[in-house]
């Protein structure tokens, strides 16, 4: 114990009823007091405790040696566009909005699907739901751009053909619940994600508050699968997952409103490398594809997107405007713009992430038609 830092600040501390019962103290007790206060660099604030641990060390982040500049980054736009979206499900345990490699975004609303060519602004609907199969639970697009993948109520998973509309197979059997939903599971994972960088490993999380990882190999037989890793650090539900596009291995992933923390993982070895508290629930989390930067969307109490640097986690900016949670984002092909659905039954389009510095360099194009500019309602 410092027994000279103890005499100062109990002194200290009683200063006011000292003034009350001396008037004056003694030339030589008060230099000792300056002098003692320049000594322990007592104009700064005071450190007596760590309550948390110190943050990790810099480097168990991977670090960022680019050269490239992120001032286009610093003052991100607001949203470009806001659309009407009646009857989307404010539900968080659903995903309801995908935007695929052919610029044709896709979003439930209710018991129907609804595509939007971003390129020519048409509008069409892919299938409406029987009611007792619905509603729709989840949405995801091929790589290809053209074949959906649809979760229902009734667990069931439909694959479509949006090119000509046709429904190609049902898949039956997989879940005894809603697909992406329900609470009936000890690992109930409604949240997936294919896969890292490298492809070769499958990411879920789950209403149990726990992350699997798989290895794809292993995950596409038939035998049993047995996973990588068992990640149980959250301590709420996690249905936020997204793969780094820029380091294999790197998993990010949200926890609900009992957590409220973005966790990153080296799914390599299992280990977490950073927390950090959102201070609200984390619904939905996207890498840019041309910097190194995350998106993570939220609820109460700003219902806010949040623009992160990465590493080190500096907050960059806040997207406001949505009136109740954003559970759903959709990143454009081109990384550039980004689509969120809220409860508050809106679509906004952001232009978070600029424009890339490839694209730039080259002659501007023709000009192209705006998404969506000839409607200012979903249906």
């Amino acid at each position: 114990m410092d027994f000279d830092y103890a005499h100062y600040a109990l002194t200290e501390g009683r200063n006011g009823k000292d003034q009350e019962e001396t008037a004056v103290s003694s030339p030589s007790r008060e230099a000792y007091r300056k002098q003692l206060a320049e000594t322990m660099n007592l104009n700064h604030t005071r450190i007596l405790a760590f309550r948390n641990k110190p943050q990790a060390p810099a480097q168990l982040l991977p670090t960022d040696h680019s050269a490239s500049s992120p001032l286009h980054q610093q003052q991100p736009k607001s949203s470009g566009m806001t659309l009407d979206a009646p009857d989307i499900v404010d539900d968080f345990y659903l995903n309801l909005l995908d935007w695929g490699s052919a610029h044709v975004l896709a979003l439930a609303l209710g018991d129907t699907v609804y595509l939007w060519d971003a390129s020519s602004g048409s509008t069409s609907e892919l299938v409406t739901i029987d009611e007792e199969k619905g509603p729709v639970t989840s949405i995801n697009w091929a790589p290809d751009g053209r074949h959906v993948a649809l979760g229902l109520n009734n667990s069931e998973v439909q694959l479509w053909d949006s090119a000509s509309n046709r429904q190609l197979r049902t898949l039956k059997g997989c879940h005894k619940s809603r697909i992406l939903g329900m609470e009936q599971s000890y690992s109930d994972d409604w949240g997936n994600r294919w896969a890292d960088c490298s492809g070769q490993q499958i990411a879920s999380g789950g209403n149990d508050n726990v992350v699997h990882v798989w290895d794809r190999s292993v995950a596409s037989s038939n035998s049993t699968t047995q996973w990588l890793h068992r990640l149980e650090e959250h301590t709420s539900a996690v249905k936020a997952l997204a793969w780094c596009p820029f380091q294999a291995n790197l998993l990010a992933t949200g926890g609900g409103g009992g957590d409220r923390t973005i966790k990153f993982w080296n799914t390599h070895t299992g280990a977490c490398l950073n927390s950090v508290d959102t201070g609200s629930q984390v619904c939905s989390l996207l890498w840019s594809k041309n910097e190194r930067e995350l998106l993570s969307s939220h609820g109460f109490v700003q219902n806010q997107l949040t623009l992160w640097k990465y590493p080190s986690m500096v907050k960059m900016a806040e997207l406001t405007g949505h009136t109740s949670r954003v559970l759903y984002m959709a990143q454009s092909p081109d990384g550039c713009t980004v689509a969120s659905a809220a409860g508050d039954e809106t679509l906004r389009f952001w232009n978070v992430f600029g424009v890339p510095e490839t694209a730039s360099k080259k002659p501007a194009p023709k000009a192209a038609h705006e998404p969506f500019s000839h409607v200012n309602s979903i249906r």
